[in-house]
């Protein structure tokens, strides 16, 4: 195994203990919400996401060491650069919906939207974490040249999340409208 896979593995596995990190907060802001009274939308897509999340994780590793990727300088650097501004940008969206902020859909009755702050200031952006998670989700498998994952990942989260998530997501937040 080359530094280069041993030191990939290091950065997918730290992104995964952030993730774990990710879901405590969201945890902590879940029973928050739920003791003010919030409802929760979308419980039978969740799983599908924690799946394809930790799946990609998987993948990146499994795509790397099975299918012997080499890094590649000229599209290994800026793909981690981007992977990890990308992870800047995430918790930017987590300061800026603090206690709201959760992996699940969880609206608490008067509760007030999050706008004009973070990057919910940009009405033309919606949804901007779901746009960090699809460049992350092309840029970290691309670190390594894990292509086939890059692409795999990228077609699922935009069903799960055109076809369930955003949908569901916009249901709620008409409630806070």
């Amino acid at each position: 195994m080359t530094l280069s896979v041993v030191l990939y593995i290091c950065l997918i596995l730290a992104t995964g203990a952030e993730r774990l990190w990710e879901l405590t907060v969201s945890k902590r802001n879940a029973a928050a919400a739920f003791a003010r009274g919030g409802v929760e939308y979308g419980q039978r897509h969740f799983p599908w996401m924690v799946t394809l999340h930790t799946g990609l994780l998987l993948a990146c590793i499994a795509e790397v060491v099975l299918l012997e990727r080499p890094f590649i300088p000229a599209l290994g650097w800026p793909m981690l650069v981007i992977a990890l501004l990308c992870q800047v940008g995430r918790y930017w969206i987590i300061a800026s919906l603090g206690e709201q902020w959760n992996t699940r859909v969880i609206v608490v009755p008067g509760a007030k939207r999050v706008t004009g702050r973070g990057p919910y200031r940009f009405t033309w952006l919606p949804h901007p974490n779901y746009v960090i998670v699809a460049v992350e989700g092309i840029a970290l498998p691309l670190v390594h040249a894990a292509w086939i994952t890059a692409i795999a990942f990228t077609v699922l989260n935009a069903v799960l999340l055109v076809g369930f998530r955003i949908p569901t997501e916009d249901r709620a937040l008409r409630q806070l409208a």
